[in-house]
């Protein structure tokens, strides 16, 4: 059981912290051109979705014992990633371009955090069709 409760756990921010960095790779440095910048914005985009869905996925989970360790895990994680990205985006030396990623950033995991606490209560509080056949 503790294995998988550290895949959720590595699966969200795992797929947070590459769709930010491949986001950062996509602006930062002078030697790229339009096509690989693009490319790995691209990519950036789609792991931005995989993010999404897989925090739909875990915040939608139906357990036995409500909130859990790794729904808090996933939550501060989150969290810690947003005030990251506000953090390197107020810097002095970041260029405009890591600046507007930064920010792009900062609210993106802001609001997968909200989101995932939001749908994570949902589903805690909604009952499941079982459960209201039995009552």
């Amino acid at each position: 059981m503790e294995e998988r409760r550290s895949a959720r756990v590595g699966t969200v921010s795992g797929l947070a912290l590459l769709a930010g960095g491949t986001a950062m790779a996509a602006v930062a440095g002078d030697t790229h051109t339009i096509f690989s910048s693009t490319l790995l914005g691209l990519l950036a985009v789609v792991m931005g979705h995989a993010l999404l869905t897989e925090i739909r996925r875990q915040a939608r989970r139906r357990s036995a014992g409500g909130w859990a360790v790794q729904d808090t895990v996933n939550s501060v994680l989150l969290a810690v990633f947003a005030v990251g990205a506000l953090t390197a985006t107020v810097l002095p030396v970041a260029a405009p371009p890591i600046r507007a990623v930064g920010l792009i950033l900062t609210i993106g995991y802001a609001v997968s955090c909200v989101y995932f606490v939001r749908e994570r209560r949902r589903a805690i509080t909604t009952p499941t069709s079982e459960e209201a056949a039995g009552r």
